[in-house]
């Protein structure tokens, strides 16, 4: 991974992104003291479908409130 400034990053955008689009991981790094704050990677699409639950798989069932604010994902740590 490699990180440019903020700048730099508005300079070469288009580049940038093509540099992404092949898989690099570009760190945005932000005022004077250069402070690390995003990273832009490529995009990786969602898994649809059903997610099997291991060895609790067919014994617990799983339901999210309309409400609840976090993605199944963070929820079982894989985002």
């Amino acid at each position: 991974m490699r990180a440019l400034p903020v700048a730099e990053l508005k300079a070469r955008f288009s580049k940038v992104l093509a540099e992404v689009r092949r898989g690099e991981r570009i760190g945005i790094l932000y005022g004077r003291s250069k402070t690390p704050v995003a990273m832009i990677v490529p995009w990786v699409p969602a898994r649809a479908g059903r997610r099997d639950l291991g060895l609790l798989d067919g014994e617990i069932t799983v339901e999210f409130a309309d409400d609840f604010e976090m993605t199944e994902e963070e929820f079982l740590g894989s985002g």
